[in-house]
């Protein structure tokens, strides 16, 4: 594979002519935009399809089979790969759990520490461990500490999210953005010596990512903490939190009604937008599960419904409202089993794209759903036919039992922790020495990265840290297919010509604008890029434009694809802009606009400060 490039000069749009080929790629690439923006269908599908298109469209975008599917030989690929499988292995030892411990009784109740402690181990850790589970392990560690401490989640889960990805840009294994552009650059640089790009080196940027994460901590640690609402009290209680009261309710069952002698199940049926909770009798409470369960005389039912279903049940089945619960405690008495948790999906969860009646979640997990938090808002019925999407966050009642299931789960991301969960807390020297090896063998270019990290997944097998039956569930198999569809559509973008037009498009803002101008311009651009499709698929549609663009100015093309690469692993405006900002969206209670408000002032200020660190380190002229 590789990506050549023309030398061109700047001389405006007419020294590269627009053809039919460079507009099917524009076609493509605004089609894929559209799916991945508007979510119509999962992401590996729309790579899937984009991928077909590519193939089937040979004659105009210049992509053969065998470079329709070269992505998933791609060594980013494989070494993305291996990266996710390498960090399983260490969130099966308890690691991350471990520190995150010692990190909350460093803080205690001081917020400052709180913050601190949240911010300076989920940084260095991100540096070597891929990102986005650093995130998932950390949302209940960092959720708990901030209810012991007496602190809203909400001060301590956006800085989370984006200390994981300032962490990101420490070293090269830090995002999948950092392997995929360094392997784009490589392959730029082999196809045009003249540009004087290569595969990037283990620490090579590490100086500036140090910087960074500097600037960035200093924020977050003062303007950004006073940005900051408070969503969710300090002092949990998950009822009260999403408004529940109304939507909770104890009805008897009295000596007249005709639901006596049938069970749970025939009474209320499946068409009704009813949960019944508990059953209540002589004192005695039942729980999960309930549908078989007869129903007798001065049974109390807790249910979960909205006034008017609550009425019309009244009403037909002559059924006595007698309250309801007002709190947690309420619902579960001196922690009476079950209990109830807020539910994060991943991406890569069988829910995605499912229902809660399509994935019969309750009768899998033994589990009620009490409400439904989507991008910020609330539902608290009517939603068995809600599609789920990747960050949704549901309210769970369940035993504790079904909760342990679900924390041990991939598919989920728990936002409490058990201690019921058992973790390979001996393998941790193993998981450690074998990724101090994945990080040293690259590092002294004894071994490449892609070799270097098989290996290391080698090892964790043969020495127990991971078991092979964990292999494949380890993988985020959607981020694999949009890596193998990105890089064919990066070459269709340089073979046609379109990487140079759109390049030479850039490089005329170099008649009113400074090459650090024009730099600070493909920095912005791919932060736009970014709101709309994922990190990884910005970084291969802008970094041959931006190659391109310091070719025809005469500019360092190793600074502009530094400036794209950083520009990509810092989402801090949208919740959805990065999977880390949807894992705390739920759980901190934010509103699309407290991304806006927290996140904005320090894109700017992250924006001044990388493109100044990449013209002092590496220069923007050659």
């Amino acid at each position: 594979m590789s990506f050549p490039l023309n030398s061109l000069a700047v001389q405006g749009l007419a020294s590269t002519p627009v053809t039919a080929e460079m507009l099917v790629i524009f076609v493509l690439i605004l089609l894929a935009l559209v799916l991945f923006a508007t979510e119509r269908f999962p992401i590996d599908v729309t790579a899937i399809l984009i991928m077909v298109l590519l193939m089937v469209l040979e004659p105009w975008t210049q992509i053969s089979p065998r470079e329709g599917i070269s992505g998933f030989a791609n060594p980013a690929t494989i070494t993305v790969l291996a990266m996710l499988i390498l960090s399983t292995g260490i969130n099966r030892t308890g690691l991350v759990q471990l520190i995150g411990r010692k990190m909350a009784t460093f803080a205690g109740t001081d917020r400052r520490k709180q913050l601190a402690a949240t911010v300076g181990v989920t940084g260095p850790v991100s540096g070597f461990i891929n990102n986005t589970p650093v995130v998932a392990i950390l949302v209940p560690v960092i959720a708990d500490l901030a209810h012991e401490g007496k602190t809203s989640p909400s001060k301590l889960l956006m800085p989370l999210s984006f200390a994981s990805m300032l962490g990101g840009t420490l070293t090269l294994i830090g995002t999948s953005t950092n392997i995929l552009a360094s392997d784009i650059a490589a392959q730029l640089g082999a196809g045009s010596p003249g540009l004087g790009l290569h595969a990037f080196g283990m620490f090579e940027f590490t100086k500036l990512g140090v910087i960074v994460f500097a600037v960035g901590a200093l924020y977050l640690m003062t303007i950004g903490v006073r940005l900051l609402p408070e969503r969710i009290p300090a002092d949990e209680d998950l009822v009260e939190e999403h408004a529940l009261q109304e939507y909770l309710a104890d009805v008897v069952v009295p000596a007249n009604s005709a639901l006596i002698g049938q069970t749970v199940g025939e009474a209320l049926g499946d068409d009704l937008d009813i949960d019944v909770l508990q059953l209540i009798r002589y004192g005695e409470r039942f729980d999960e599960p309930l549908a078989r369960k007869e129903t007798h005389e001065n049974d109390t039912l807790r249910l979960r419904t909205n006034r008017e279903t609550l009425e019309d049940v009244i009403d037909a089945e002559g059924l006595t409202l007698s309250g309801g619960p007002r709190t947690e405690d309420d619902l579960h008495p001196e922690e009476e089993e079950p209990v109830l948790v807020e539910v994060v999906i991943p991406s890569g969860s069988f829910l995605v794209g499912e229902t809660l009646t399509s994935s019969s979640f309750r009768q899998r997990y033994d589990a009620n759903v009490l409400a439904f938090r989507i991008r910020g808002d609330v539902v608290r019925d009517r939603f068995e036919d809600i599609r789920i999407r990747v960050g949704d966050t549901l309210l769970v009642q369940a035993p504790p039992d079904s909760l342990t299931r679900l924390v041990e789960n991939e598919d989920f991301i728990v936002a409490h922790e058990f201690d019921e969960v058992t973790y390979r807390s001996e393998k941790i020297p193993f998981a450690v020495g074998i990724i101090a090896g994945v990080v040293a063998l690259p590092a002294l270019n004894i071994l490449p990265i892609v070799v270097s990290a098989l290996a290391g997944v080698v090892a964790m097998i043969f020495t127990g840290v991971l078991k092979p039956t964990e292999l494949y569930s380890s993988v985020e198999w959607n981020v694999i297919f949009l890596l193998a569809v990105v890089i064919p559509l990066g070459i269709a973008l340089q073979q046609t010509g379109a990487a140079a037009l759109l390049g030479d498009a850039v490089a005329t803002t170099s008649v009113f604008l400074p090459p650090i101008g024009v730099l600070w311009i493909f920095y912005l651009a791919t932060r736009l890029l970014m709101s709309v499709i994922s990190n990884n698929a910005s970084v291969v549609l802008m970094i041959p434009v931006a190659a391109n663009a310091a070719q025809s100015i005469g500019a360092n093309a190793f600074a502009f694809v530094l400036a794209v690469t950083f520009a990509a692993s810092m989402a801090f405006m949208t919740p959805v802009g990065y999977q880390t900002n949807l894992f705390v969206y739920g759980p901190g209670g934010y509103t699309f606009s407290d991304f806006i408000r927290v996140g904005a002032p320090l894109q700017f200020l992250l924006s001044i400060v990388t493109v100044l660190g990449i013209t002092f380190f590496w220069g923007v002229r050659v």
